[in-house]
């Protein structure tokens, strides 16, 4: 029984120690950049502005206000199956909850003004993925139904 506890404690211990799937270094700033504009499974219609604003989103690399702005309701892990292993552009296969901030007014950050509150609904999400990586939100597609 012993011997038996102590593998057990052996393989908890190798699978800790372990390091997750690696990134590409050519891949680990624009993945970052993808979850920090794109991933919030906390995210309400309500935090556009605070999240925005505390993540300093902007227009690319300038300092211009973001026009549009959709947050994933989800975890890194699910989006990331989205990509799978490959390069490319994919479309979900499953719907996500997401919640799309709109600029109201302001241009340069930090008078960025999304208004009152986002618009949250579920949708398909397109997302380039590059070595399995989500690194870029193209796109959604609104679920009817």
């Amino acid at each position: 029984m012993e011997m038996c506890r102590f593998g057990l404690v052996l393989v908890f211990v190798l699978w800790v120690a372990l390091p997750a799937e690696a990134q590409p270094p050519n891949v680990i700033h624009r993945y970052r950049n993808f979850l920090n504009q794109h991933v919030y499974s906390d995210m309400s219609e309500k935090k556009c502005n605070s999240e925005i604003d505390k993540r300093r989103i902007t227009d690319g690399n300038t300092n211009n206000c973001k026009k549009v702005n959709t947050f994933i309701k989800a975890s890194s892990n699910l989006i990331k199956t989205v990509c799978g292993r490959a390069t490319g552009l994919y479309t979900s296969g499953q719907p996500f909850p997401v919640v799309t901030c709109k600029l109201q007014s302001g241009d340069r950050r930090p008078h960025c003004d999304y208004g009152r509150k986002g618009y949250e609904s579920t949708r398909y999400i397109k997302i380039a993925c590059d070595q399995g990586w989500p690194v870029h939100y193209q796109e959604d597609e609104v679920v009817v139904g």
